[in-house]
C-alpha cells in the first residue's frame, strides 16, 4: 500500500531554512514525478513544488519560486524540500505525493519570531 512519511519540520524564524524530506513506499517511485504539497489554517491545499521522475526537471509555485528546491533519491526512494528565506506565509502542514490521492500525516513548518 502507498504510503508516505514526511519529517523535517519544526519552527524556525523567518529567514531561516529548514529541509524536509519524505519517506515513499508501496509503488514504483522511480517512474513517477513526485510533489510537495502545503495546507495552511483555513486555507485549501496548495502544489508548492513537482520533480520528474528522473529528477531532470522541476518546478515551483510562484510563491516559493527561488527559495525552494526540490530535489529526490530514487536509490532511497526519498524526496526533499530545501526551504530557504523562509516568511511567515510558509506556514503549513507540508505534504509529499505522487498522485495528488494518497496522503501522509504531514510535517509542520511554522515560521515565526
Amino acid at each position: 500500500q502507498v504510503q508516505f512519511v514526511e519529517s523535517g519540520g519544526g519552527l524556525v524564524q523567518p529567514g531561516g531554512s529548514l529541509r524536509l524530506s519524505c519517506a515513499a513506499s508501496g509503488f514504483t517511485f522511480s517512474i513517477y514525478a513526485m510533489m510537495w504539497y502545503r495546507q495552511a489554517p483555513g486555507k485549501e491545499r496548495e502544489r508548492v513544488a513537482t520533480i520528474a521522475s528522473n529528477g531532470g526537471s522541476a518546478n515551483y509555485a510562484e510563491s516559493v519560486k527561488g527559495r525552494f528546491t526540490i530535489s529526490r533519491d530514487n536509490s532511497e526512494n526519498m524526496v526533499y524540500l530545501q526551504m530557504n528565506s523562509l516568511k511567515p506565509g510558509d506556514t503549513a502542514v507540508y505534504y509529499c505525493t505522487h498522485l495528488a490521492r494518497s496522503w501522509g500525516q504531514g510535517t509542520q513548518v511554522t515560521v515565526s519570531s
